[in-house]
């Protein structure tokens, strides 16, 4: 008798093998029963379903499936179980110790063909014709069961059909009721729906949208998508897809699949989109795109996904994709292709001039968090080692370096301590300056699947987001702050933990600076920090303040979640040492459920930080000024290393302009609609001598550019990205790069161009040299990464497979730090003339200046930018909903038009940034963070009033864009 032991913590999985277990993984005690004469050992709490499938034995199913709870309604899984009555359901029956079970027999055999003959007799018998043929679990379950003829036929018509064939207009004895085709990915037919309700169960486990339903009974039950009259578009639904991986048939499918076919080949990767860096399997027919698909073994998602990495791929062969170099003199002048020799020997020549003429610091580069860790490295190495100065930022600087500076200044490391499945261990979950649901869809689902079990949340923000109330979710407590007072209330909750006496001793004297401790209580402790004190700054009431730092002390493991809302800021960093300091006052650190994460914006925030992005580091977070650091690079690139900070991208733009900074190297970035104060970007671009643009699209910032380089996709390369949780993600090249070269060559070939002597040939030797000179990296190599899947760093010798959860028994730096927070008003000040507040954010169909996804049918949920505006604020300024409105600050103005909501504040407004016609960057100021530079986007003080559509300033911006973007015809 062969012996299957599964083991029990947690069970060992193939990362490869993608088998559906039917039923999720439990942990236990050891349970050993026998399968058709089998002996297994599986965990306590097992479905004997999963069981069956861990020994190899996979019982027929079509309700099951192990990324939901077990269901029972299919009656295709039962089995026999010696000495009990009866066949029960395989998926819901757990384990026993000795149990002895039978999946094959005649009378297993014989229910289990009348069942499926049953789910048959309802459905279209156009096998061959029908867009899941060959990739359809009904049908692969007949074959299963051996059903070769159906003896029953369905009811011609029937009150659900009816119903629909009265809307549409049809026959009102037609059997199948009309598809709907609303949503531009997929359609439902609900003719082949066979109310297995997988779709409506992984809408509500899965994503947590519950957006779906049954309705009808008996052969007119079918799925629904909301209230009557609703369809796929205009209901709650979210398109993230999981209904549509669900689907056993054809009910739900890809448009994709229904034009292109099934798919042939997968190739594993990661998704281009936000932080999270959801796995997905890449699907093909020959080198054509049909579908992406969430792998279930990718650690960050879980096999879950979200409406832009599911569907919103179609952006890598747009029309207005740029595939040919092109060059032009002057940027009055058209645009004008070359071949790839010329465009990198005009951008060498122009580069060397300029630094022949204005020196060495006369040029710069920026890094891109949309490209790989690999490509960063270079564009950073490109700086230092071949124009041999510092001249390095990152959009990563422009969003999350508070993060950086503040637990780097805390901890000790400049990243997130958890991973994302300790979530699931958290009792009470504080989300501050951050929406995951718009965000961060993917990480959100599972937030707020913990929350549905039980967990409190608190949400500080001056927007009500959807975690504070929606579907089965409803925050325990929102702190709707103004907007620049995160400091105040943070030390206004560390007032409260410090004076009710909430703090954990015993961890600060295990684990933190007891004297630097002591000053802080003496701080926090002050009675101008209590929220009574603090209440008419913040504009939260103090009762509510207390209630909810209370909560976080004492609610059991307490996790913190942040995002834009706090690093955004002009005291970004401070509030980030101050969320990190609230932490260690609660013992909140070092283990599973608790922690402070950042939730980074895009795919590589995290990757291009730690890949030496910054004028001052180097690779690693180590600081250019450090002989011994500068060593280690001075070796293996064989030059001498500038020891001096070099430029930010604000300092950039002040030297263009003051005429001694002229050349620009720009990779994956659109710092014209993404940075603050478009004017002052726009000036700085203009006066330099050779702009640069590595990328998909002529971008706002090519309006600028003398030289643009094709930049590929991420289907298009190979390489690496660094997610929220610090998880190194493999980027697997899908097809050939459209342009001819992926990113790391292209910058090698400019590198080369100007002297160097490059001569990698594949990312996997980047990733070797990052390895060999960056310790947390140190144990990080291609084959590792094909092994295990994923790691989060730091990877070395003391963790060789990544570390999840970090300062578990001490900090990076030793000791954790509390330190004082002083709350410093923001220079930007509300005002008669400008009396409202700005605030800006995303939405969920959108991704941050919107180059890839206004590229896809994700417009047709947010065609426009608009301005959330309180219908009290709106009122007084005689606004109505729809209204163009004038948005205008001390900065500028554009022209938006108006949806009145009471999601926002009275005295707030908000909007998106995702379309460069409105440009809503024209109006934030320069201000920025006191450590890092990072712009103050969330504060802006601004008026609003009516207007008669786009202000001169975006009709003049229109039209500058169209000159700028003339191309010459190709010559015959």
């Amino acid at each position: 008798m062969k012996d299957f032991i599964i083991p029990q913590f947690p069970p060992s999985v193939d990362w490869r093998d993608e088998r559906d277990m039917g039923t999720p993984a439990r942990m236990g005690a050891p349970v050993t029963m026998t399968v058709d004469g089998f002996e297994i050992t599986v965990p306590e709490g097992t479905s004997v379903m999963r069981a069956a499938a861990e020994a190899g034995i996979m019982v027929p199913k079509l309700c099951a499936s192990d990324n939901m709870e077990a269901f029972g309604s299919c009656r295709l899984c039962v089995v026999e179980i010696e000495g009990r009555r009866g066949t029960p359901a395989s998926c819901t029956t757990p384990v026993a110790e000795g149990m002895v079970v039978h999946t094959q027999s005649d009378k297993l055999r014989r229910m289990r063909k009348g069942v499926m003959e049953l789910y048959i007799s309802d459905h279209p018998l156009d096998c061959l014709t029908c867009a899941a043929n060959g990739d359809c679990e009904l049908q692969d379950m007949a074959g299963a069961v051996g059903l070769r003829d159906v003896r029953y036929k369905a009811p011609e018509g029937g009150a659900l059909a009816n119903h629909f064939a009265t809307r549409e207009g049809a026959d009102i004895n037609a059997l199948y009721v009309p598809k709907d085709e609303s949503n531009p990915y997929f359609t439902y037919d609900p003719a082949k729906c066979i109310v297995c309700s997988r779709c409506v169960r992984a809408c509500e486990e899965v994503q947590g949208t519950f957006a779906l339903t049954i309705e009808g009974r008996g052969f007119d039950s079918r799925v629904s998508a909301g209230a009557a009259g609703d369809d796929f578009l205009t209901s709650d639904c979210v398109s993230c897809g999981a209904c549509v991986q669900a689907c056993p048939t054809a009910t739900l499918q890809e448009k994709s699949v229904i034009e292109l076919g099934t798919p042939e080949r997968s190739i594993i990767t990661t998704c281009a989109y936000c932080g999270v860096g959801c796995s997905f399997k890449a699907e093909l027919n020959g080198d054509e795109l049909v579908r992406m698909v969430p792998y279930k073994h990718g650690k960050a998602n879980r096999g879950h996904s979200c409406i832009k990495g599911r569907f919103a791929y179609g952006y890598a062969s747009h029309k207005e994709r740029i595939l040919k170099p092109m060059i032009r003199e002057s940027i009055d002048q058209p645009w004008r292709e070359v071949e790839w020799d010329e465009a990198l020997a005009f951008t060498a020549d122009r580069l060397r001039g300029i630094q022949q003429k204005y020196g060495r610091n006369s040029v710069g580069v920026i890094t891109s968090s949309r490209c790989t860790n690999e490509e960063s490295y270079l564009v950073q190495k490109l700086t230092r080692a071949v124009f041999m100065n510092n001249n390095t930022d990152t959009c990563a600087r422009v969003c999350h370096s508070p993060t950086g500076y503040g637990l780097g200044q805390a901890f000790g490391t400049s990243a997130g301590t958890q991973d994302f499945d300790s979530v699931a261990q958290a009792d009470v979950i504080m989300i501050i300056g951050a929406n995951p649901t718009d965000a961060h869809p993917v990480f959100a689902s599972h937030m707020k699947k913990r929350v549905r079990q039980g967990a409190k949340v608190i949400v500080v923000d001056p927007r009500r987001i959807d975690m504070v109330r929606s579907a089965h979710i409803e925050a325990a407590h929102h702190l709707p702050l103004k907007p620049g007072t995160n400091v105040a209330v943070v030390t206004a909750m560390a007032h409260v933990i410090v004076t009710e006496g909430l703090v954990d001793e015993a961890f600060i004297r295990e684990r933190c600076d007891w004297d630097e401790y002591l000053h802080y209580a003496e701080f926090a402790s002050q009675p101008r920090h209590s929220p009574e004190a603090t209440e008419m700054l913040t504009g939260i009431p103090a009762a509510d303040l207390r209630a909810a730092a209370r909560l976080y002390a004492t609610g059991g493991n307490g996790a913190i979640y942040y995002g834009l809302g706090v690093t955004e800021h002009s005291q970004g960093s401070t509030t980030v040492m101050g969320i990190a300091n609230l932490a260690m006052l609660t013992g909140n650190i070092g283990r599973e459920g608790v922690g402070v994460n950042p939730l980074r914006g895009q795919n590589n925030v995290q990757g291009s930080c730690d890949m030496g992005s910054f004028p001052h580091e180097l690779p690693g977070y180590r600081h250019v000024k450090l002989p011994e650091v500068r060593e280690i690079y001075e070796k293996a690139w064989g030059v001498e290393i500038d020891p001096e900070p070099g430029l930010r991208i604000p300092n950039m733009l002040d030297a263009a302009v003051a005429g001694t900074f002229k050349g620009l190297y720009c990779q994956g970035e659109d710092i014209l609609q993404s940075d603050p104060d478009t004017h002052h970007v726009a000036a700085g671009l203009a006066a330099m001598e050779c702009v640069i643009v590595h990328d998909l699209f002529l971008n706002e910032t090519a309006n600028y550019a003398h030289v643009f380089l094709p930049g590929s996709s991420f289907l298009e390369k190979d390489g690496t990205f660094t997610n929220a949780e610090r998880r190194i993600n493999r980027v697997r090249k899908v097809m050939a790069p459209k342009n001819g070269y992926e990113d790391w060559e292209v910058t090698q070939l400019l590198a080369n161009a100007l002297g160097a002597n490059w001569t990698y040939t594949h990312p996997q030797q980047i990733m070797e040299e990052i390895a060999a000179t960056t310790p947390s990296f140190a144990g990080v190599s291609y084959e590792v990464l094909e092994e295990v899947g994923s790691v989060q760093w730091p990877c070395n010798e003391d963790a060789p497979e990544g570390t999840p959860t970090m300062h578990v028994d001490h900090f990076v730096s030793g000791k954790g730090r509390l330190i004082v927070t002083e709350y410093v008003a923001t220079d930007e000040r509300s005002g008669p003339r400008f009396p409202l507040l700005l605030t800006t954010g995303r939405i969920l169909s959108q991704y941050n200046v919107g180059a890839q996804t206004r590229r896809t049918a994700n417009s047709m949920w947010h065609e426009e930018d608009v301005l959330e505006i309180h219908p009290h604020d709106a009122e007084v300024r005689g606004i109505n909903d729809g209204d163009w409105v004038r948005l205008a600050s001390r900065a500028g103005d554009t022209t938006l038009r108006a949806k009145l909501t009471d999601r926002v504040s009275t005295g707030v407004v908000y909007t998106t940034f995702h379309h460069p016609t409105t440009q809503a960057n024209v109006v934030t100021t320069d201000f920025s963070d006191w450590a890092t530079n990072c712009p103050e986007f969330k504060v802006t003080a601004v008026q609003v009033s009516p207007s008669n559509g786009p202000s001169e300033w975006q009709e003049r911006y229109s039209e500058h864009a169209e000159r700028s973007r003339r191309i010459l015809p190709a010559a015959e």
